[in-house]
């Protein structure tokens, strides 16, 4: 058993707190919360390890939506991934998700690897084999021939090739298909960002086929045309969600699709880095306000918003995630508190998660200790005291 106390206990919903709170971990699950005086009346109080942290706030452990643990976040990503063999790219994967979770992140879902990589890794975890956060992974994303990330090995032409690709990521196990509805950047010779790589009625069949082996779609969607494609296929998260133009036109704002993107909690993953700044600086002032106008555009609609960093592109590293959820407080313009419970309790519910992302009995024990409130004060994510994940303590980076 554990017992940790602290000045404050934020349970995951915006508002929702214990001053003078503690929680009690028996295993891998919380087994009590609440103030102090309380906790220290239950059965299991007595006999535990008791973790004391004045001026600390214990709050659910961090979900990162969008991330790439074959990739090294450096300028040379791409070659290093094409120089490394399996063994090498899979031990790359346990480095950078063990440097996520002493960053706080207890929960990462990584969207695009080779071979399944990942899901190696993740099971290692889950076994108790590895530490690590909970992995949720894809294998590789469904693209067609030479398309964007066609190297991760998903490459599908036509209907009968899409079906069978989705069945190989399911019985690889797969948490979620990935697909590239539209083109990206980061690949040379390969369609344009704005371009649809998939049509109606194949984003139909992803998601047909997904569903069919329980799973959700994550639809890499840069342009208009494509979101609104994804959107009627019915996938569960749009990542990117830029609403480009075609011919690269200039945005395509779709107030009809944003709304059923709201209306349907659809979750959209912006997925922007840690250090955001040096990024604004690199795309140039103009682009990086087109980004936040969209953000607070599709606020407008309702739309569910999930943070995640595309973690393993050049500069977006693992181990600042924190700095990554002060963009949505320091650019967008949102509330710590709002941000906070993006990055958990929010987090967990558009990842389909109903047994992490608060502060509660029966929840799995995945925690966060920081000095000071980060509902007040976002940079407090960054003083990290404590990481527990799945019952297990972990020493932060930051120590």
């Amino acid at each position: 058993m554990l017992l940790l106390t602290a000045e404050t206990v934020l349970t995951g919903p915006d508002g929702d707190r214990i001053p003078g709170g503690a929680v009690l971990v028996d295993g891998t699950t919380i087994v009590a919360t609440g103030p102090r005086a309380e906790i220290d009346r239950h059965p299991g109080a007595a006999g535990a390890e008791h973790r004391d942290f004045p001026g600390a706030t214990i709050l659910p452990g961090l979900i990162n939506g969008h991330a790439h643990l074959v990739w090294d976040a450096s300028f040379a990503m791409l070659q290093h991934y094409f120089d490394a063999d399996d063994t090498e790219l899979l031990l790359g994967v346990v480095g950078r998700s063990q440097q996520a979770l002493r960053a706080g992140v207890t929960t990462l879902r990584d969207l695009g690897d080779r071979r399944g990589l990942v899901l190696r890794v993740r099971d290692a975890i889950n076994r108790g084999e590895l530490t690590g956060p909970r992995l949720l992974g894809s294998a590789a994303p469904l693209t067609p021939p030479k398309g964007h990330c066609w190297f991760f090995g998903g490459e599908v032409d036509g209907i009968d090739a899409i079906r069978a690709q989705v069945r190989h990521n399911a019985d690889l196990g797969a948490d979620v298909i990935k697909v590239m509805a539209s083109g990206g950047e980061t690949t040379p010779d390969s369609p344009p960002t704005w371009a649809q790589q998939f049509s109606a009625e194949e984003l139909c069949v992803v998601v047909a086929e997904a569903t069919a082996a329980g799973l959700p779609v994550a639809a890499h969607a840069h342009g208009a045309q494509s979101i609104a494609d994804a959107v009627a296929a019915g996938v569960s998260t749009i990542e990117h969600c830029s609403w480009l133009g075609a011919e690269n036109s200039g945005p395509d704002l779709r107030e009809d699709v944003a709304r059923e993107i709201g209306a349907r909690g659809i979750a959209v993953c912006h997925a922007y880095p840690p250090d955001w700044r040096g990024f604004a600086e690199f795309v140039g002032e103009q682009r990086f306000q087109a980004a936040l106008d969209r953000v607070r555009w599709m606020d407008q609609h309702g739309v569910t918003f999930l943070p995640g960093t595309d973690g393993g592109l050049p500069t977006s590293v693992f181990d600042n995630y924190a700095g990554a959820l002060s963009y949505y407080v320091e650019a967008v313009g949102w509330t710590p508190g709002r941000v906070v419970e993006m990055a958990t309790t929010g987090a967990a519910a558009a990842l389909g998660l109903d047994h992490v992302g608060r502060v509660a009995e029966g929840f799995d024990a995945d925690l966060l200790v920081v000095d000071g409130d980060p509902s007040a004060d976002i940079h407090a994510l960054h003083r990290q005291r404590l990481v527990v994940a799945r019952g297990e303590p972990v020493t932060p980076e930051t120590n």
